[in-house]
């Protein structure tokens, strides 16, 4: 009996020798829509895999900047597909690694219960002081805001009441702290299990901006990286899906 138990923690020991020397950090750039279910898949990442991954949260436009002057990122989640193609195009990427990992859902969110109705007649109304949007300039969503502004009519209406952050976590901050009364944000910014928050809100029919189609691709930084790739394959697999879908994100 005493000589199983040794074997078998000599096999454990072993084991997790081989587990430990084959795991491998990976630098990721995530659009910051994303922070909380990609906090969430990385534990279980490296819980299921060894390797860890080493996450930064911003707006999709500045890291595109930053990835072309030279940061260090391995693998991209964008807010948008067109910046990942983009890089793509550019030769900046591993070639075949794009793929999409959630189709995003807009919202138009108040700290305030009632303040929002369930249809956005608020934005006509006009009765408040400051409206949130991410600059449309570097974040995907703030562009998907301007985009309804404008089919709805209001766009020039509310302009002298825009405040904008620098990307969709900033102008959340914006709304949560009453710095803007509403403010458009991501769904999974105020949904899915702990991110639930009070206050009013109207999602945003799909239809009136261009689809939220979010993006990964491996970086060419990423091209031998182990790590890289397994994080790719993980986003893709059952568990991430479960995640990704438990913060209102469509795949």
């Amino acid at each position: 009996m005493k000589l199983f138990l040794h074997r078998l923690l000599a096999a454990i020991v072993a084991a997790a020798a081989a587990f430990a020397a084959h795991a491998d950090e990976v630098k990721v750039a995530v659009a910051a829509n994303f922070t909380a279910p990609m906090q969430k898949i990385a534990t279980e990442f490296e819980r299921d895999t060894g390797h860890k991954a080493l996450l930064a949260f911003g707006a999709t436009g500045k890291f595109y900047a930053q990835i072309r002057n030279g940061a260090p990122f391995e693998v991209f989640l964008a807010a948008d597909e067109s910046t990942p193609a983009k890089l793509d195009a550019e030769g900046a990427t591993v070639a075949g690694s794009r793929f999409t990992y959630a189709i995003g859902k807009l919202v138009l969110w108040s700290a305030q219960p009632g303040l929002v109705d369930d249809k956005g007649a608020v934005l006509e109304r006009g009765e408040f002081r400051h409206l949130a949007i991410a600059n449309p300039k570097t974040a995907p969503y703030g562009v998907a805001a301007m985009e309804v502004m404008r089919r709805l009519g209001v766009a020039d209406r509310v302009a002298d009441k825009l405040v904008t952050g620098e990307n969709i976590a900033q102008t959340h901050q914006f709304v949560a702290t009453g710095n803007a009364e509403l403010g458009f944000v991501a769904l999974s910014q105020v949904s899915g299990g702990a991110n639930a928050q009070p206050g009013s809100q109207w999602q945003v029919p799909a239809e009136l901006h261009t689809p939220l189609r979010q993006d990964a691709v491996i970086l060419a930084a990423g091209r031998d990286k182990p790590a890289a790739r397994a994080l790719a394959d993980y986003l893709r697999g059952a568990k991430a899906a479960a995640i990704i879908k438990s913060y209102g994100y469509d795949l």
